[in-house]
C-alpha cells in the first residue's frame, strides 16, 4: 500500500491510500475510530453488486451498526431529492455526529455522499472509497462535494474534507473502456496544468494505460494524486491556485448541460480542454503545433475534441451561468505551455466563440 498525506500546515487532515485490494482498509478504519460507531455505505446500483457486501463485511464487527443506501446509477440521481432520501435514512437509523458515511463508487457517489455528510447535523465524517479512475485521480481528493440543480452542474455544494481516501486499484478492472478513458481526461489535465514531464510520460505510456497494466496505472494514479493533493493542500477552498484544476471545465460543463448529461463528465472536460487549448493558441500563448498535440493525446484515449449538434452561442451563454464566474466575468484557465497554466479573467466572448468553433 502506498500512502500520501494531505496536510494543513503541520496537521495531517487525511491519508490517500493506494492498494491492490481492500486488505488494509479494516486497520485504517480502526485508526479513524470507527469501532463502536454507526456506518452508512452510500453506493449506486452498478457498484453495489460488485463491492457492497465486501465493504459491509469489513465494517461488521468494528462498527456498532452497518447499513447502506443504494441509488440508481448515473448523473440524473445527483440531485437534492436523492440527498433528502439519504437524510431520511440517517435519521431513521439514528445517526449522530460521531457516526460515518462511506462513499463507495465513482464521482457522483462521492460528491453526493460527501454533501450529505457535510450537511447532516451540520457535518459528520465521511470516507471515500473511489472505484473509477476519474474519482481516484480527481473527485475523491480535496473535499469538494455537491449536487446538480436543474441541470446546473454542482451548483449546490460544500467544502467538506474526507477522513480517509482508500483506493483499491483493482476495481479499475471492472471499468469499461469508455469509463477508463473518461478518467484519463483528468489525468491529462494534471500534466497540462502542472507537470510537463508527467504529460510526456502519459504520451509515452498510452498503450500500457489502455491495457490497464497494473504497475503503470499505479504510478499514474500516484502521480496524479500528488499533483491534486498538493494543489488542494495549498488552496483548500479555491481562493487561487486550485482554480487551475478547472482547466477545460467551463466549456466542458456547458457542453455537459446542453448534451443533457449524455456525455460522461471526462468526455466533456476533454472537449473543454481542446477548446481552451485553441483559445490559448488564438491568443498566441501556445503554438498551433502544441494545440494539435493536445488534441492528438486526447484522441489517443478516445476522448472527443469535436462536438456536433450544438450552437456556439448556446455554449457561450451556458458559460455565463457557470459557478466559477467572478465579478460577472468568466474565469478561464489557459496554457502558457504544457505544465504551465494560469487564470485569465479577460477572455472575450469572441475568443470563447473562436475556441468553441475550433471544436465544431
Amino acid at each position: 500500500m502506498r500512502t500520501i498525506e494531505i496536510r494543513k500546515g503541520e496537521k495531517k487532515i487525511y491519508d490517500i491510500c493506494l492498494d491492490n485490494s481492500y486488505g488494509h482498509l479494516r486497520e485504517k478504519l480502526e485508526e479513524l475510530g470507527v469501532p463502536g460507531r454507526k456506518v452508512c455505505i452510500v453506493t449506486d446500483s452498478q457498484v453495489a453488486p460488485l463491492y457492497l457486501k465486501e465493504i459491509a463485511n469489513l465494517c461488521s464487527g468494528l462498527a456498532s451498526k452497518v447499513t447502506h443506501f443504494v441509488f440508481e446509477a448515473g448523473e440524473a440521481s445527483k440531485n437534492l431529492t436523492v440527498i433528502e432520501k439519504i437524510y431520511e435514512k440517517l435519521i431513521i437509523e439514528k445517526f449522530d455526529r460521531k457516526d460515518y458515511i462511506i462513499a463507495l463508487g465513482g464521482g457522483v457517489t462521492g460528491d453526493m455522499a460527501g454533501y450529505a455528510a457535510a450537511t447532516y447535523l451540520r457535518g459528520i465524517d465521511f470516507i471515500q472509497l473511489p472505484t473509477t479512475l476519474l474519482s481516484q485521480v480527481d473527485s475523491s481528493i480535496g473535499g469538494k462535494t455537491g449536487v446538480d440543480f436543474q441541470q446546473y452542474k454542482n451548483m449546490v455544494g460544500a467544502f467538506h474534507q474526507p477522513s480517509l481516501v482508500y483506493m483499491n486499484l483493482n476495481t479499475l478492472k471492472t471499468l469499461d473502456d469508455r469509463q477508463l478513458c473518461a478518467g484519463m481526461a483528468e489525468v491529462i489535465k494534471h500534466g497540462l496544468i502542472k507537470n510537463s514531464g508527467y504529460y510526456e510520460w502519459i504520451k509515452a505510456h498510452t498503450a500500457m494505460i489502455l491495457e490497464k497494466d497494473y504497475d503503470t496505472l499505479e504510478h499514474m494514479i500516484y502521480e496524479s494524486c500528488l499533483i491534486k493533493g498538493g494543489v488542494v493542500e495549498r488552496d483548500p477552498k479555491e481562493q487561487g491556485e486550485r482554480a487551475l484544476l478547472n482547466f477545460g471545465h467551463t466549456i466542458g460543463h456547458s457542453v455537459e448541460k446542453l448534451k443533457d448529461f449524455e456525455w460522461l463528465h471526462g468526455e466533456c472536460v476533454a472537449l473543454g480542454m481542446a477548446a481552451a487549448a485553441a483559445i490559448s493558441a488564438g491568443k498566441g500563448l501556445i503554438s498551433g503545433d502544441t494545440c494539435q498535440d493536445i488534441k492528438e493525446v486526447l484522441t489517443a484515449f478516445h476522448l472527443p475534441v469535436r462536438v456536433d449538434g450544438l450552437d456556439p452561442e448556446d455554449i457561450l451563454a451556458a458559460t455565463k451561468s457557470d459557478k466559477k464566474m467572478d465579478g460577472g466575468k468568466v474565469k478561464f484557465i489557459l496554457l502558457e505551455s504544457p505544465g504551465n497554466a494560469f487564470i485569465d479573467r479577460e477572455v472575450s466572448d469572441k475568443e470563447i466563440l473562436e475556441g468553441i468553433g475550433a471544436c465544431l
